[in-house]
C-alpha cells in the first residue's frame, strides 16, 4: 500500500523527515518495507529553462522545418531547429538544452548537439506531453509574454516533490489502508509521547442539497450480503480532466487518472479507506436501485469489457432491469461514468467482506475496492466519505446535489464491548504501565473506556478495528503505541520445567479417530464372534489359530476373529447394498488367536492383541457437478496411513518398507521397526473379495495397534531450521523389475547417512525400449549441511558416491 508524505502532512503536523517517519510507523506496526521519490514530472524539469524566440525563418532543406534562435538569458542566442507548426518570432517557450534527459514513460534520450538537414541545433523546443506537462502534441507549449527570459522551468511550474512509503499492511489491519487511517495511528503516537497534534479531518459540513430534480430509491433485497447502502446524486456535472493537484496525488500512490469524477472516487477512497463508485444516472433504468443477487450463469459485462458468468452468491447492484456492478469488487461497462455522462448517482456502502471476498476470488479480481472491504471498512463512515466525494465533484466537476442523502441501515453495527484486566496486562506485557498512560493510549486510538473498577476497565472497540475484539488485542494495541523497545529485557528467565508423558493408548486413539473422521471417514463397530469358514487354511489362514467358542448361538458366530478384514467386506457388501458405493471406513477392535505354548497355564495360549483397520473403496468423494469421479487406490490409503504415523511423531523415511506375503493381499507393503510390523497396506485379493459379491476395488490397512504404542516414539524433539540452503539432485535409474524402491532408500541412507535428509521418488516409467524387464525410478535426494553451505564438490562426491553403489548393490545403470 502506498502513502503520500505531503499527503499524510495535510492531516496531521509533521516535522520529521520522512526516514524518521518510516521508522515510527514501522515500530507501531505499520511496516514500511521502502520509501521512494516522486516528482510530479519525472525528472523534475531539470535542465529545461523558458526562453524567448528571437527570430524563425523556414528550414532551407525541409518544408516543415523551422530555423531560430533562442535567447535562454546566457547572453548568446541558440541556433535551433524545430519541427512545430506553430513556433513563431516572440514565444516564450520551453527549451531542453544540450545534455538535458527528457523522459517518455520509462524510457529517457538526452539532448546532443546535432545537425538537422545541414542546419545547426543546439536544443529542442519542447511540446507539453514532451516534458510530462499535458497529453497535447499539437504543438510547442507557448508560455505567456510576461514570463522572464532565463527562468527554470521547475521553479516557474513549482514541480512538486514527495516521497512515498510503501507499507506491508497485515490483513488484519484494515483500518490503516488509508491516509488518514495512518494519520490516526501516527496522532495516537504522537499523543503519547507528549506531543500536541489534532487529526485535521477535512471539514464536510458544507454539504447541502441544492435541488431535488434527480431521484433514485433504493432497495436491499440481501441484508446479509449489504449491511448498509448509501447513495446521493449530481446532476450537471460536467467530465474532463482532473486538476493537476489531484492528478498528482493520484500519480504519487500509483494510479493512472482517468476523468474528474472517477479519480474523486478514487482520491476519497485512498484518504479515507471508504470505497465509492459512481453510476451514470441516466443509465439507472426504473430509477431505481436494488442490491440483490441474480441467476446462475447470469452474462455480466464489466468494466474491462469482459463477459463474466455470475454465480448465484455474487451480489450485484442492479436497476430494475439488470445488473450494473458486481458489489465492492467492480463495475459494469454500461452503467459506469463516461464522456457523455452528465448526471451520476454515487454509492457509499458497507457490504460483508466474507461476500466480497469470495466474489473476488471466483472470478479472479482483485481491485483497490475489494481489498478494503474483504478486509473490513468502517460501516460508520459511509455518509462521511459520501459527502466528501460529492463536495469535490461539485468543486471540480461542477453540478448540483439533486437528492437527499439515501441512507439504509437497517441493523447499525455497534461498538464491541468487553473487560480487560490491569493484572492481565501487566503479566503480557512484563511491565507495569501506568493505568493513567494505559487511558491515554486507548482515547487516542478511539477506544472508549465505558466503564472502570481496580482491576479492570470495560471498553467499547469502534467496528473499524476488526481486528480488536479480545483482551490479547488491547494489549497489543497498548504495547505498540507504548513502543516494544520501551520494555526491557529481564535480567532473569522466569521459566516452569515440565515433561510430557507419553500419551495413553486411549488419548492416542482419539487423535487418530479425530483425524481419520476429519478426513471423511466414518467408524465402524463389528461383532468379534464371526465365522469359523472365513479362518480355513483355504483362505491363507491357519485354522488350528482360531479361538472356538463352546456352544456357539450359530454357525455364523462359532469362532473369535483373527483378524478385522472380514468385519471390514461385510460393512462394505452392506453398504453397497445400500447404493453406497463411495466407503472410507475405520474400526479399532481385538483380534483373537490359539498359539500352544508350554506354560502350564492353559491362558498363556491365547494372544490378543489390538488392531486398527482402514478400508477404502469408490470414489474419494461423491461425484458431483464440479468434482468428476476419482477412484481411490493404494496411493489414496497408503497417503492417509502414512500422515497418522507422522501425526504420532514416527519418522516414516525411517521405517523398513518391503513387499507383503499375506495372501489377503493380490498386492502391498507393509511398514516395520526392528522386525516388528506396524501396518500392512494393500488391496483385497479377489478371492476374498468374491466371497462377498463385492464388484469394486476394496484397499485394506491393518495396523497392529500394540505395536505402535510399543515403538512409539518419545516426545517430539524439536531443532533449529538450518540457515544453511539445501541442495536437491536427481537421478534417473535403470533396474530391474524386482528391485522397488524401498531398496533404493536404504541402500541412500546407509551410504550417506551424515548429509542426506531425504529420498523420494517422483516418475516411475516402463517400456520395451528400456529392455526386458527393466523399469525406470526418478528419484530425488536432498542434501544439506547443518553448518555451513555445501559446495558443489563435496555434493558432487556425494551423488557419485550413491551412483556407484546402486551400481553395485542393485545393478543399476545410469540414464
Amino acid at each position: 500500500m502506498k502513502i503520500s508524505y505531503n499527503q499524510l502532512k495535510q492531516y496531521i503536523d509533521i516535522d520529521l523527515k520522512p526516514e524518521e517517519l518510516s521508522k515510527i510507523l514501522t515500530d507501531i506496526g505499520l511496516e514500511v518495507e521502502g520509501l521512494e521519490e516522486f516528482e510530479s514530472v519525472k525528472g523534475g524539469l531539470e535542465g529545461l529553462v523558458i526562453g524567448e524566440v528571437k527570430t524563425c525563418e523556414k528550414h532551407p532543406n525541409a518544408d516543415k522545418l523551422s530555423v531560430t534562435t533562442v535567447d535562454v538569458g546566457t547572453g548568446e542566442l541558440l541556433p535551433i531547429v524545430c519541427g512545430a507548426p506553430n513556433v513563431a518570432a516572440g514565444q516564450k517557450v520551453i527549451v531542453a538544452t544540450v545534455g538535458t534527459t527528457l523522459y517518455d514513460g520509462d524510457n529517457d534520450f538526452k539532448i546532443k548537439k546535432g545537425k538537422i538537414r545541414g542546419e545547426v541545433s543546439l536544443g529542442m523546443i519542447c511540446a507539453e506531453d514532451e516534458i510530462g506537462l499535458g497529453n497535447s502534441h499539437d504543438g510547442i507549449l507557448v508560455l505567456p509574454e510576461d514570463v522572464k527570459t532565463g527562468t527554470l522551468a521547475k521553479d516557474y511550474f513549482e514541480i512538486e516533490k514527495d516521497t512515498i512509503f510503501e507499507i506491508g499492511l497485515t490483513p488484519n489491519r484494515a483500518d490503516g489502508a488509508s491516509h488518514l487511517g495512518v494519520a490516526r495511528d501516527l496522532l495516537a503516537y504522537f499523543k503519547h509521547i507528549g506531543k500536541n497534534v489534532e487529526l485535521k479531518k477535512p471539514d464536510v459540513s458544507k454539504f447541502k442539497v441544492d435541488n431535488n430534480n434527480l431521484q433514485i430509491s433504493v432497495e436491499i433485497e440481501n441484508n446479509e450480503a449489504c449491511k448498509r447502502y448509501s447513495g446521493v446524486t449530481i446532476s450537471g456535472i460536467e467530465i474532463k480532466e482532473s486538476p493537476e493537484w489531484l492528478q498528482t496525488r493520484l500519480k504519487a500512490i500509483g494510479l493512472q487518472p482517468i476523468n474528474n469524477v472517477v479519480d474523486i472516487t478514487n482520491f476519497v477512497l485512498h484518504e479515507t479507506g471508504q470505497p465509492l463508485h459512481a453510476f451514470d444516472a441516466d443509465m439507472i433504468k426504473g430509477n431505481k436501485v436494488i442490491v440483490k443477487t441474480l441467476e446462475n450463469e447470469t452474462t455480466f459485462k464489466t468494466l474491462d469489457e469482459e463477459d463474466r458468468k455470475l454465480h448465484s452468491e455474487d451480489l450485484m447492484i442492479c436497476n430494475s432491469e439488470e445488473g450494473m456492478c458486481i458489489a465492492g469488487v467492480f463495475g459494469g461497462a454500461e452503467s459506469g461514468v463516461s464522456g457523455k455522462t452528465k448526471n451520476i448517482f454515487l454509492e457509499s456502502a458497507y457490504f460483508n467482506p466474507v461476500w466480497v471476498r469470495k466474489t473476488s476470488k471466483r472470478h479472479a479480481l482483485q481491485t483497490d475496492s475489494s481489498f478494503r472491504f474483504e478486509r473490513g471498512v468502517d460501516p460508520n463512515n459511509t455518509i462521511y466519505a459520501l459527502k466528501r466525494a460529492a463536495l469535490l465533484i461539485k468543486e471540480i466537476a461542477g453540478g448540483s446535489i439533486s437528492s437527499e442523502i439515501i441512507d439504509i441501515y437497517p441493523e447499525p453495527i455497534k461498538d464491541f464491548k468487553f473487560d480487560v484486566l490491569y493484572s492481565h496486562i501487566d503479566r503480557l506485557i512484563g511491565k507495569k504501565i501506568e493505568h493513567n498512560v494505559i487511558d491515554n493510549i486507548l482515547d487516542a486510538l478511539e477506544i472508549k473506556i465505558v466503564d472502570r473498577a481496580d482491576d479492570r476497565i470495560t471498553v467499547e472497540v469502534p467496528p473499524y478495528r476488526v481486528d480488536v475484539t479480545r483482551e490479547a488485542d488491547i494489549i497489543e494495541e497498548i504495547l505498540r503505541i507504548y513502543g516494544y523497545n520501551n520494555i526491557a529485557s529481564s535480567n532473569s528467565v522466569k521459566s516452569t520445567l515440565s515433561y510430557a508423558p507419553k500419551p495413553d493408548a486411549n488419548k492416542l486413539k482419539n487423535i487418530v479417530s479425530e483425524f481419520l473422521s476429519s478426513q471423511g471417514f466414518s467408524e465402524a463397530m463389528s461383532n468379534s464372534l464371526t465365522k469359523g469358514k472365513y479362518y480355513e487354511t483355504e483362505n491363507g489362514f491357519n485354522e488350528e489359530q482360531s479361538v472356538k467358542i463352546l456352544n456357539a448361538l450359530s454357525i455364523d458366530l462359532n469362532v473369535m476373529r483373527q483378524d478385522l478384514l472380514f468385519g471390514s467386506l461385510e460393512a462394505v457388501i452392506r453398504n453397497i447394498n445400500f447404493r453406497n458405493t463411495d466407503i472410507k471406513l475405520y474400526e479399532f477392535g481385538q483380534t483373537y488367536k490359539f498359539e500352544k505354548t508350554e506354560s502350564d497355564n492353559p491362558l498363556n495360549s491365547y494372544k490378543e492383541e489390538q488392531h486398527l483397520a482402514i478400508t477404502v473403496s469408490g470414489n474419494k468423494t461423491p461425484v458431483n457437478w464440479n468434482t468428476p469421479e476419482a477412484k481411490t487406490d493404494f496411493y489414496y490409503l497408503k497417503s492417509h496411513i502414512e500422515s497418522i504415523f507422522k501425526r504420532l511423531n514416527f519418522d516414516t523415511e525411517k521405517m523398513k518398507s518391503e513387499e507383503t506375503d499375506r495372501d489377503i493381499f493380490a498386492y502391498g507393503i507393509k511398514h516395520s521397526i526392528n522386525n516388528k510390523t506396524l501396518v500392512e497396506i494393500g488391496r483385497v485379493s479377489n478371492k476374498y473379495l468374491s466371497v462377498f459379491g463385492i464388484e469394486q476395488e476394496v484397499f485394506y490397512a491393518d495396523i497392529n495397534w500394540d505395536n505402535v504404542i510399543k515403538y512409539l516414539p518419545e516426545t517430539p524433539k524439536f531443532k533449529v531450521i538450518s540457515k544453511f540452503p539445501a541442495v536437491k539432485r536427481d537421478l534417473a535409474l535403470l533396474l530391474n523389475k524386482d528391485v522397488k524402491f524401498a531398496q533404493i532408500q536404504e541402500l541412500a541412507y546407509k551410504t550417506e547417512k551424515k548429509l542426506l535428509k531425504n529420498v523420494s521418488i517422483f516418475d516411475v516409467f516402463e517400456d520395451e525400449k528400456l529392455g526386458e524387464n527393466k523399469k525406470s525410478y526418478a528419484v530425488s535426494f536432498i542434501i544439506q549441511d547443518e553448518t555451513k553451505t555445501l559446495k558443489d564438490k563435496q555434493i558432487d562426491k556425494i551423488m557419485k558416491k550413491l551412483q556407484y553403489t546402486f551400481e553395485k548393490e542393485l545393478g543399476a545403470e545410469l540414464r
